[in-house]
């Protein structure tokens, strides 16, 4: 099972804070090693590479509950290239 719930602010000039820890669980694994649950944040820039917009992000999260052999944290940076019509 995958669950990803997101938040959002937005600043001015493109800025904003970010949340979406994604959520796993595993029902073939062992009752302590089902879930892991990131507890984190993030921040990220919408931003123009010449004419094409891009939204940079980088977060961090703590794994809260976790697979005995997961790791204890995890860092994701994002960056989307943007093609509005």
């Amino acid at each position: 099972m995958l669950i990803q719930p997101f938040l959002n602010y937005n600043f001015s000039h493109g800025w904003y804070l970010t949340s979406s820890p994604i959520i796993t669980a595993d029902w073939t694994a062992r009752a302590s090693d089902q879930w892991t649950v990131p507890v984190g944040l993030g921040v990220g820039k919408l931003l123009k590479v010449g004419l094409l917009p891009v939204n940079a992000s980088l977060a961090g999260y703590y794994n809260a509950d976790r697979p005995k052999d997961a790791p204890d944290w995890q860092l994701r940076f994002q960056l989307q290239f943007l093609f509005p019509k």
